[in-house]
């Protein structure tokens, strides 16, 4: 059994979320993201292999070039959202905590007769968040800093983005510190918590494993096709699913931003449901989807990311209904309504020869 990864000092905040999330914006703060889940797979055949299982092009991956990746499962559900680098040597996979073991266990079970070999290195690092260059004092693996750079909100080559508006600037990245070192890191910068993390991500329409994905989750429902799906790459697990919903069919959910009403002076919690409103403030009983995570924002006020159904209207009034109140919200889109359906095909009756 592998040893349980180091709980890093991650806290929500230092004292004032406002100021924190400025500080972290403007490149000056560095944020201690908490445990995760960190993997190296090393050997000859690491790449070919990973490529076989994962979502992404990673078999010509050059070193220190980031990638974000999907292991799916065979129906096309998310099962790991994983931030990938190699450093020629070496392959480090970075998961959230939650589900390493699982992770691990299973890229164990598939090994069969290629050249690699599994690590578990969550206890010996921690992944501090930055916007703006990576973190100097990064660990260096085989010459190469373990900086990942999150390619969000770009489309990196075989991916595509579903959607048409152009969230907040989002130039992530995510340093691998040693966990001896992390406090002197830190102490180099201003301080600030996984509140303001969350609150920049949210703005950035940038959905997370921990916070968006259920069980029924399909990479188009986000607009992961964009950064951690390349559509020409060959076969993996779940890649049946993924090509029929974005060439034949449509996402049956859909991620989108929500700008909040801040008179009630409260945040919705995530679980807590969303409901459509008419032209005359009629509220449709039915719920529509739910929210996923919200945050005070220090420009953009309270808003939140919602997972919906994709038959609610994008132009739709929502009102949000939890324990501690309703709260009426309007949207942005980030997947529309009409993702998918890519493939220019002719309508059934001119398939079959107009007999049908």
């Amino acid at each position: 059994m592998s040893p349980e990864p180091k709980e890093h000092a991650a806290k929500e905040h230092f004292g004032n979320p406002t100021i924190e999330q400025r500080n972290l914006a403007a490149g000056t703060a560095a944020v201690d993201l908490g445990a995760r889940g960190i993997i190296t797979v090393t050997g000859p055949d690491r790449l070919e292999w990973l490529h076989s299982l994962l979502s992404q092009n990673l078999k010509n991956l050059l070193p220190g070039i980031s990638a974000e990746a999907l292991l799916l499962d065979p129906q096309g559900h998310i099962e790991h959202v994983i931030h990938f680098l190699d450093d020629g040597e070496s392959s480090w996979l970075v998961v959230e905590a939650e589900g390493r073991e699982r992770f691990l266990a299973w890229l164990n079970k598939m090994i069969f007769r290629m050249k690699v070999e599994v690590a578990d290195r969550s206890a010996d690092f921690a992944v501090v968040g930055h916007i703006g260059e990576g973190i100097p004092q990064a660990f260096v693996s085989n010459g190469i800093a373990l900086v990942w750079q999150d390619p969000w909100p770009g489309v990196v080559a075989g991916g595509v983005r579903y959607s048409m508006q152009r969230p907040a600037k989002w130039q992530w990245t995510e340093s691998l510190i040693e966990v001896s070192k992390v406090a002197a890191v830190l102490a180099e910068y201003e301080q600030a918590g996984t509140m303001a993390y969350d609150a920049l991500r949210v703005a950035a329409h940038r959905p997370r494993q921990i916070t968006e994905v259920d069980a029924k989750a399909l990479p188009h429902e986000f607009d992961w096709m964009s950064t951690a799906v390349h559509m020409s790459k060959g076969c993996y697990r779940g890649q049946e699913t993924v090509a029929k919903v974005h060439n034949l069919g449509h996402p049956p959910r859909r991620l989108t931003f929500l700008h909040l009403d801040g008179s009630g002076h409260f945040l919705p919690s995530a679980g807590d449901e969303v409901f459509v409103a008419d032209e005359n403030g009629a509220v449709d009983q039915r719920a529509r989807g739910h929210i996923t995570i919200a945050a005070q924002h220090f420009e953009s006020g309270p808003i939140a990311l919602a997972l919906l159904s994709r038959g609610v209207p994008e132009d739709a009034a929502l009102i949000v209904r939890g324990e501690s109140g309703q709260i009426d919200a309007a949207q942005e889109v980030i997947v529309p309504a009409s993702a998918g359906k890519a493939a220019d095909l002719p309508k059934r009756n001119l398939l079959m020869g107009g007999k049908h």
